[in-house]
């Protein structure tokens, strides 16, 4: 089953970030706390880990796209 990764809070009430740049791609493995993505927000630019191992199904989101807080960034297989 497939895990959805939601654009965690990034503080201070920030309701979007800009996808910058993927660090991962679909059908890529991942392990715990690997970063998958450079976000930037109105304060700075973040990487983003995975918060799980598994293998990378879709990612929701293009690179230069603003996503809001709490959407589903990215699928990942567990296992």
């Amino acid at each position: 089953m497939a895990f959805e990764f939601k654009l965690p809070d990034l503080g201070e009430g920030l309701e979007e970030g800009e996808i910058v740049q993927w660090l991962i791609k679909e059908g890529d493995a991942v392990i715990e706390d690997q970063p998958m993505v450079k976000v930037l927000t109105d304060k700075a630019e973040v990487e983003i880990p995975s918060p799980k191992a598994g293998k990378i199904s879709k990612l929701h989101a293009s690179a230069g796209e603003k996503v809001k807080v709490g959407a589903t960034i990215v699928e990942i297989e567990e296992g």
